[in-house]
């Protein structure tokens, strides 16, 4: 099932959306349902063309977990060691966006990048001090991630904060995927450069697959629990395969996941 969380004619709602997507946008339609997604799907009739509507990011958490260097090739291009347990960070709820809105490059970076990641969503349950069952069934869905992350601040600053947290640096979409299977998923990031002419494709930058992963997604769930309680809705973005780089104004970002589906976001640079 694709929950999406979407703006129509009447305001705000979560949906299911329906159709193929290999097909297009054009091919799929959402249907409303009654309040969030986490407890029984009731559906109330009302029904819109995709393309109608404008996609949000598809939850508001009350945090966003980061995961770093979780794949062995990813820390090695930045220079650094596997790391022997999760390496945390956060990012705050304000650099959420959705598919389709604008990665804003702060004036403070010269070294804005992309980093696709799948990200978990937690469900009604929650997670804390969850051990790998209860972690298991925290999980509510899947959906895709953009770690957008400022290199150079990253490393300036030693910890993360700042170069994980401008508003905007968390892309999330285009909806939240249940009952997907993440051991083994293609991981891709492909950027379309600002000024290219029609037609043109874009160019690969990350290809990776989840098997990689150093800690799967329940054991991320199941650690993080153990640091702080997770609450539905919370998201845990699960790390990034190696070929991370940078992305300029009028760049076009997309990162597809397996089974999951494709996260696009243009960028525009702030004056």
């Amino acid at each position: 099932m694709r929950i999406a969380r979407f703006v129509h004619s009447g305001g705000m709602s979560f949906g299911v959306v329906e159709g193929e997507p290999e097909a297009g946008a054009e091919a799929l339609t959402v249907a409303q349902i009654e309040g969030h997604p986490f407890g029984e799907i009731r559906f109330t009739g009302d029904r819109w063309a995709l393309a109608d509507v404008r996609l949000l990011s598809p939850i508001l958490p009350s945090k966003v977990v980061g995961i770093g260097r979780n794949y062995a090739e990813h820390a090695a291009e930045m220079g650094n060691d596997v790391p022997a347990e999760p390496l945390m960070f956060l990012k705050p709820t304000t650099s959420v966006i959705g598919h389709g809105d604008v990665v804003r490059l702060p004036p403070q970076s010269k070294q804005v990048e992309h980093e696709a990641e799948l990200a978990v969503v937690i469900g009604a349950s929650g997670a804390r001090r969850a051990d790998k069952a209860a972690a298991a069934k925290a999980i509510f869905g899947y959906t895709v991630a953009n770690d957008v992350t400022a290199r150079d601040l990253q490393r300036k600053d030693v910890q993360f904060t700042r170069a994980k947290g401008f508003d905007s640096f968390c892309p999330l979409g285009p909806w939240i995927v249940t009952g997907v299977d993440p051991a083994d998923l293609e991981v891709r990031c492909e950027v379309l450069p600002a000024g290219s002419p029609p037609g043109a494709e874009a160019e690969v930058r990350q290809l990776g697959r989840t098997r990689d992963m150093i800690f799967d997604p329940v054991t991320l769930v199941s650690y993080v629990s153990h640091v702080m309680t997770l609450l539905p809705g919370d998201v845990i973005l699960t790390g990034t395969p190696a070929g991370v780089g940078p992305m300029a104004d009028g760049d076009t970002v997309t990162v597809r996941i397996e089974q999951v589906g494709a996260l696009t976001n243009r960028v525009v640079a702030l004056d």
